[in-house]
């Protein structure tokens, strides 16, 4: 395990204690960001869980830490509703706009199964080369969504199958994104977080 420092933005819409306890596990050195006005100086964790709209609305102050951290050449992995507001938009608060770092739209998963989308899904690996699946070829992730993002381009690293297709993960530079939850995904899930703390 290697001993890093990262920081975890708490913007009261994302499941900090599971994080930090994954990370803790790995020996990693993890710091909550709960001030906007805190420079962002190590890795950056930006969970979520909940509603778009909330997130955006809890997000606004912190826009402009996570934009120099973007530029800064940060390495930051939005997980599950974190990732999802890299994005432009999304159908589950229209009108609302993301964070409109990454090109593409947040739309609610096509599927005759029953959403929320909870439980064990399996992966299937579209970019072996992302960094954060070094070592990794498939396996199954633990899910909690309704919603999934759609990417204009072409930055999808992973996608799960739920009667229909779905991303599971995405990457462009310095921007990591999981829909599934690393943290609470055991062993694979764990060995995706230590790779994001190798970069």
């Amino acid at each position: 395990m290697v001993q890093v420092k990262i920081s975890i933005l708490d913007y009261g819409m994302g499941n900090i204690k599971s994080v930090i306890n994954a990370l803790g596990s790995l020996e990693a050195e993890a710091k909550i960001i709960d001030d906007p006005n805190h420079r962002i100086e190590d890795k950056l964790i930006i969970p979520g869980v909940g509603a778009w709209g909330d997130a955006m609305n809890s997000l606004k102050s912190f826009v402009p830490g996570i934009l120099e951290a973007v530029k800064s050449d940060i390495s930051i992995l939005g997980i599950c509703l974190g990732m999802q507001v890299f994005f432009e938009e999304s159908e589950e608060s229209p009108g609302i706009e993301g964070l409109g770092i990454l090109d593409g739209r947040v739309t609610k998963v096509k599927t005759d199964f029953d959403l929320p989308h909870i439980g064990w899904n399996s992966l299937e690996m579209k970019k072996r080369e992302c960094p954060i699946f070094r070592e990794i070829d498939g396996g199954f992730v633990y899910y909690a969504n309704s919603y999934h993002v759609r990417p204009s381009n072409d930055i999808t690293t992973a996608i799960s199958d739920y009667g229909t297709e779905m991303t599971a993960s995405i990457w462009k530079e310095n921007i990591y994104g999981t829909q599934f939850h690393p943290e609470k995904s055991g062993k694979l899930g764990l060995k995706i977080l230590q790779n994001f703390l190798e970069l």
